[in-house]
């Protein structure tokens, strides 16, 4: 691992994927201008359904959403991890959440279909089916990209450990959980599953929320941070649109690892 300053993003995306990709240029080249050479934003950044119509999703090689974003890598010549986008499928009315990781010359570098997905029926208090829009998918992915190894997963994943020690055990260093979690689990359960994530698998953390009232019901949480390996928060983006940078330092994941090497001492 390289040392990198890292951002994240943090969206308060909508239907209008003119106005949330506004918002994400804005937010992008700021924390570009700040010194930030990989910049994760949320899940759902340029399309965020808060209605009841279909959304079938776009292929990968067409999407708008992520043709912007690698030209916009491009051009401000960072490293992005879009959050997600909802890539088509062979179903006409389910697509897969996916993260795209993408390089500093706009090349894809791999990209990760959402495993868990968000169903569940709290009587009033929230009710989603994401099974209804969302076809899972069935392998975690490992993204090497500014000296780094990203462990990639979305949102409702951060409540199942598993997923990321296979990606520990597969060389993360880094993981990622871009998200639109929801504002009720959010205050409970998201920054503690959080450091829980980076303590257990001694990884730095990025993970960038959706933030504030969508339409409809969606309200997400918001509270984009930045987690070390030692499980402390380094920075973060309370409430509101805005980004968070720090810098990830080997030297700092290194010591962490030595010093108390969880890793060698598992009995299971």
């Amino acid at each position: 691992m390289q040392r990198v300053k890292v951002a994240v993003v943090q969206l308060r995306s909508t239907e209008d994927v003119t106005d949330n990709l506004r918002q994400a240029d804005i937010q992008i080249r700021g924390a570009a201008a700040d010194g930030a050479r990989l910049i994760a934003v949320p899940e759902n950044t340029g399309f965020l359904k808060t209605g009841n119509g279909v959304d079938a999703g776009e292929p990968l090689e067409t999407s708008a959403v992520v043709t912007h974003m690698r030209a916009l890598a491009s051009e401000l010549d960072v490293a992005l991890l879009l959050g997600s986008f909802h890539k088509a499928s062979a179903e006409p009315t389910r697509a897969y959440n996916t993260s795209v990781v993408i390089d500093r010359t706009g090349q894809i570098v791999t990209t990760y279909d959402k495993i868990h997905l968000f169903d569940i029926d709290v009587p009033g208090q929230v009710t989603f089916k994401e099974s209804d829009d969302i076809i899972p998918g069935t392998q975690p992915v490992i993204a090497d990209i500014e000296g780094m190894r990203l462990g990639l997963s979305i949102c409702y994943d951060l409540r199942f450990p598993e997923l990321y020690r296979k990606l520990a055990e597969a060389g993360a260093e880094v993981i990622t959980v871009p998200a639109a979690f929801t504002a009720q689990t959010g205050k409970a359960h998201w920054e503690v599953l959080l450091r829980a994530r980076a303590i257990e698998n001694q990884c730095y953390v990025l993970a960038p929320d959706q933030w504030g009232i969508h339409g409809g019901k969606r309200h997400s949480h918001g509270d984009s941070m930045i987690i070390d390996p030692w499980g402390q928060v380094i920075a973060r983006v309370s409430d509101g649109v805005g980004f968070a940078c720090a810098w990830l330092d080997p030297d700092r994941l290194d010591s962490v690892r030595r010093n108390l090497p969880c890793a060698d001492h598992r009995r299971l």
